[in-house]
């Protein structure tokens, strides 16, 4: 998806819900300049409870995460007022 998709979508829905929209079909979003919103793999791992001393097997997922441009994280680090 790229902005001039975007554009084209946020006539018709919110912009959240086209991100949104995109992410669950699988699709990554690109906003150049700003960053990507992207559907990340994570692998099955094994996990512990503690309290009932058990061990659980998590399956291979998918998570949504955002990836913030070079450009756009230069900004922020040199403007933010401590």
């Amino acid at each position: 998806m790229t902005k001039a998709d975007i554009v084209n979508e946020i006539s018709k829905n919110t912009f959240m819900e086209s991100i949104k929209g995109s992410l669950v079909k699988g699709k990554n979003v690109y906003l150049r300049g700003f960053g990507s919103f992207i559907v990340k793999k994570r692998a099955e791992k094994t996990a512990r409870n503690i309290s009932k001393n058990t061990t659980i097997i998590i399956p291979e997922h998918f998570i949504p995460a955002f990836k913030p441009a070079k450009s756009f994280v230069v900004k922020v680090k040199g403007n933010v007022k401590k």
